[in-house]
């Protein structure tokens, strides 16, 4: 089973991160909105939404939303916020999508990098080029891959609910890898996170690759200029190869 099929479902993953920045995730989406100017009738895709938080405040914005995720857990919570305007269903990112559905396409909070298989990576870029409306744009939130090596703690804890997590990270073959172990119960467990750890010209050949091409780059959540020694993101804006784009 790959890592993120059991991680994910398991209620230790929402455990460890139980305290996400919502402050921050809706100053994200403040921002790409002031940019890029989404029409109100513009239809979105939160690819790997998690819980929602993201998904949840982009339709309370009026706009028409979609999140997916792999993990039943994740999107059973999530269906609880669901209306009209705003939907949650089980999918693999690898999967295609229905032609031309979309005008935003979010990939948020390193969402990518997650395979071990190449052609994994590049099968998710074919189903996002797919699924964008011709004037359409992907939008992929990344860790600045530099600077999380440059600045990796090999090891840490978190006690949290009780649960004492011991964290360790490594680099290996440019993936970075972490691995969480723990007692709970009277059981032990262990878990791995493994993410490679994709440059901005490995992403920019691999988009082109897929049919997109990079547009903007930023290097935070105010959409800041990127600096690939300072920059705690990576996020890189993509509109179809060939196309102009009319947001």
């Amino acid at each position: 089973m790959e890592w993120f099929s059991s991680w994910f479902d398991s209620k230790y993953y929402h455990i460890l991160y139980q305290h996400r920045n919502d402050e921050e995730a809706h100053l994200f989406i403040d921002s790409l909105i002031e940019k890029y100017q989404p029409s109100i009738d513009a239809k979105m895709l939160d690819l790997a939404c998690g819980k929602g938080r993201h998904s949840i405040y982009l339709a309370n914005k009026g706009f028409d939303v979609t999140g997916v995720d792999l993990s039943k857990e994740s999107i059973e919570h999530a269906s609880q916020y669901a209306h009209d305007r705003l939907r949650f269903h089980v999918h693999d990112m690898r999967e295609q999508l229905q032609p031309k559905q979309f005008n935003f396409i979010f990939n948020f909070f390193t969402s990518f990098g997650y395979f071990s298989k190449e052609q994994d990576h590049h099968d998710t870029l074919s189903a996002i080029r797919t699924g964008l409306k011709d004037d359409g744009l992907l939008v992929m939130d990344f860790m600045n891959g530099h600077k999380a090596i440059q600045n990796l703690v090999p090891e840490e804890k978190k006690t949290i609910q009780g649960i004492t997590f011991n964290i360790t990270r490594e680099v290996t073959n440019g993936v970075i890898v972490k691995t969480i172990q723990f007692e709970d119960g009277g059981h032990s467990y262990s878990f791995e996170e493994r993410v490679r750890a994709f440059n901005l010209s490995e992403m920019a050949r691999m988009f082109r690759k897929n049919g997109l091409e990079l547009m903007d780059v930023y290097g935070d959540y105010e959409l800041g200029a990127f600096n690939i020694f300072d920059s705690g993101r990576m996020i890189m804006v993509c509109k179809l190869l060939g196309h102009q784009n009319g947001n």
